[in-house]
């Protein structure tokens, strides 16, 4: 989609996609990682798992929003294709979960 937002709309469009989707990408990173982590311990009991899901969650929400401030205010990326490539590409996660 970056690549076809590039070549219609420009280079900036097309940077801001691939932005919003690598930050999408690293969000969905942190919720693997700690998934792996709790699946390496079975010891684990169930109150140590929800306080690492809700810690799972706060890491993903502090990580999208400083990507987002990166992208948006340090880098001056337009906010409608960052949120586009973020949307597309957690759409695509949605998608390919469903397909296994």
């Amino acid at each position: 989609m970056a690549a076809i937002g590039g070549v219609s709309a420009g280079a900036t469009v097309g940077t801001g996609v691939l932005y919003g989707a690598l930050a999408a990408l690293a969000v969905t990173l942190v919720l693997v990682w700690r998934e792996r982590q709790s699946m390496r311990h079975p010891e684990w009991d169930q109150q140590r798992l929800l306080r690492l899901f809700i810690r799972a969650s706060v890491e993903r929400l502090l990580l999208l929003v400083v990507s987002l401030y990166v992208g948006l205010a340090l880098l001056g990326l337009a906010p409608l294709p960052v949120l586009s490539g973020l949307m597309l590409a957690q759409f695509g996660w949605l998608a390919a979960m469903r397909r296994r």
